[in-house]
């Protein structure tokens, strides 16, 4: 039995690997994966379905989005994002630690991947609901991040699914990768489980697009750390790191940072494994308009320190860290409007309201807070933080759509952690709460490749016929990385991997 091309993981990255070698000149593309058809899509199915890319502004992404007519138009602030921009932003946040031509790859290909995607009948939207506000009439975007699917990861997975429909993309599910056929250190096919029996399946090339480890309790305590096993897996039950080893057989190196990854701030109540009816509305975001306490009552993390799209990505981690590994958001009413309705509408998480701090506090001790006393004080040393703040910089103004500088540091008062951006009181009845946990999302260790061709490397050089994409590519991100670009390096690397495979000369075209 022969393919051109194997690929190995249903999600985003693997999707846009198969379709690219199918028009690249691919004959026979096979895609298969271990889940069930039920559980399509990765981890891509589970996210937002935002896109970090290089753009020149509102009028360059107009022609790839549907959902503004040309009234609304008029009423959008939206800076270009320049390649400068998004470099900056994976260098910045990796701590100077990512590879640097594989982060130049990335943002040099990250609007083509687009227009490619949209060419395809992917329907992208401006970001309305996560990366803007309304300021004085106009929807003011921010963090760099702007685009994103209709209906989110879901809507995501079903275009490019329908897509390779379309190209006549062959899909096993239910059937695992078990190891690659190797002759003269050439990856020459795999061996997949289907229907009970191993099979052996020659091809011009395998694409690994499998995604990382995060669903492993046992490699997470390896990699990350102990108490890493009590978080919960955001999405697929699915990625449990098996390609790895296999890779490892092989000769693959490892890179990256096998001891971090994107964690964010998760519903308590979220079941262990991510719901495919809810997906990524068990995130709670809403935490630059409010502040975050742990079960003592302490604030730990800066909530203002950058825009959510540049924190939330270690905040998991940080709650994780904290006593008994939860934490609380709090708000007042002023900001409750404001919270996203996804994340926070009624009968998608617990809310406990409260008409006093006091009574808050007595509220949360029967779900956890173990010190109502400090918590009132936490609350009461915010306020008057921010209170001197105001009173030094009177002519400042909240805003939420830029780093408005109003902050709880002040000539004679300030806290640790500070809150660095919008810094409001919370002082105004009825106040709110919710409990929060940590969720991961993607681990960052993985595969070395090469940023061009997207071949998988050994110590010695590339390995023929064997190509990676996605969460199982290591060395881009680092401790944190900037919101969006997780499916926008899945698209660019998939597509070239896709590609470099369809070129190989012993294609069968």
């Amino acid at each position: 039995m022969y393919y051109d091309c194997i690929v190995v993981g249903s999600g985003n990255a693997g999707s846009c690997a198969a379709l690219s070698a199918k028009e690249n000149g691919c004959q026979k593309v096979l895609l298969v994966d271990k889940c069930s058809p039920e559980w399509v899509g990765g981890n891509g199915y589970f996210t937002a379905g935002a896109f970090r890319i290089v753009h020149n502004g509102l009028e360059d992404l107009l022609p790839i989005v549907q959902n503004v007519s040309p009234e609304q138009a008029k009423h959008i602030d939206l800076d270009p994002y320049s390649h400068a921009n998004f470099i900056e932003d994976i260098m910045r946040l990796s701590g100077r630690r990512s590879d640097p031509t594989l982060a130049a790859s990335l943002v040099e290909s990250s609007r083509d991947a687009v227009d490619w995607l949209a060419g395809h009948q992917v329907p992208f939207i401006l970001s309305f609901h996560r990366q803007a506000y309304e300021v004085g009439g106009r929807q003011k975007f921010w963090g760099g991040l702007v685009l994103s699917i209709e209906d989110g990861g879901k809507g995501l997975i079903a275009a490019e699914h329908e897509a390779l429909k379309k190209a006549g993309v062959e899909i096993w599910f239910d059937c695992p990768l078990v190891n690659l056929l190797v002759q003269d250190g050439t990856v020459t096919g795999a061996v997949v489980r289907k229907d009970g029996s191993e099979l052996s399946i020659e091809s011009g090339g395998v694409i690994l697009a499998a995604g990382g480890f995060e669903a492993n309790s046992k490699l997470r305590v390896t990699h990350l750390g102990m108490g890493w096993e009590k978080a919960k897996v955001r999405g697929t039950p699915f990625n449990t790191g098996d390609c790895f080893a296999i890779a490892e057989g092989v000769g693959a190196k490892f890179t990256g940072d096998w001891a971090s990854c994107h964690s964010t701030t998760w519903d308590f109540n979220a079941p262990e494994i991510g719901a495919r009816n809810l997906t990524n509305q068990f995130t709670k975001s809403g935490y630059p308009l409010g502040i975050m306490v742990n079960a003592n009552g302490v604030r730990f993390v800066d909530e203002g320190e950058d825009y959510r799209n540049y924190t939330y990505a270690r905040f998991g981690k940080a709650i994780l860290q904290q006593p008994e590994g939860f934490a609380f958001q709090v708000w007042d009413s002023k900001m409750l409007g404001m919270l996203r309705k996804e994340e926070y509408g009624d009968g998608v998480v617990e809310k406990i309201f409260a008409d006093t701090i006091d009574e808050l506090a007595r509220k949360l001790s029967g779900i956890g807070l173990m010190d109502q006393a400090q918590f009132v004080e936490t609350i009461q040393s915010y306020n008057a933080a921010v209170t001197q703040h105001k009173l030094e910089n009177s002519d400042w103004h909240w805003d939420p759509a830029v780093k408005d500088g109003l902050s709880t540091e002040s000539s004679n008062l300030s806290l640790s952690p500070p809150k660095s951006h919008w810094a409001e009181s919370i002082d105004k009845s009825p106040f709110m709460a919710v409990k929060v946990c940590c969720g991961i999302t993607f681990t960052f260790g993985g595969l070395a490749i090469d940023p061009v061709s997207a071949a998988v490397l050994s110590e010695s050089g590339p390995i023929p016929g064997l190509f990676c994409a996605g969460e199982m590519v290591g060395g881009l991100f680092y401790n944190n990385y900037p919101g969006g670009s997780g499916l926008s390096a899945g698209a660019v690397f998939g597509r070239k991997a896709g590609a470099s495979v369809a070129n190989r000369p012993n294609i069968r075209k």
